[in-house]
């Protein structure tokens, strides 16, 4: 990454954009505040991104194998996945932290 850089366009994947829905909507069933306030505050931690899309960790389940491709930020329980590329940071997903990341793949490879 380039030092000079000063900012990265923050895009979000189809994926993430139906993850984040499905967040908001679980919510809301208890409380729409409530899931506009996480709503909110997933958003506010993914568009930070921009400025300083190094300060996620590579993903932990991936690391060990040295693919260093795939970051995250957690905003408890959530972990936003993202992968930085050309000038933009690409959200791909939005995890629920609490369940099993390879449990989440197969899952979504089997949909």
């Amino acid at each position: 990454m380039s030092a000079a850089r000063t900012s990265y366009q923050v895009l979000w994947t189809e994926t993430a954009r139906t993850d984040l829905e499905e967040i908001v909507r679980f919510i809301a069933h208890d409380s729409v505040e409530s899931a506009l306030k996480v709503l909110s505050r997933l958003e506010r931690a993914a568009q930070k991104l921009g400025h300083m899309p190094e300060r996620g960790r590579w993903l932990p389940e991936l690391r060990h194998i040295n693919v260093l491709t795939y970051r995250e930020i957690v905003i408890k329980p959530w972990r936003i996945v993202y992968r930085i590329d050309a000038g933009s940071v690409y959200v791909l997903g939005v995890l629920n932290g609490r369940r099993d990341l390879a449990a989440l793949l197969l899952e979504r490879l089997t949909r």
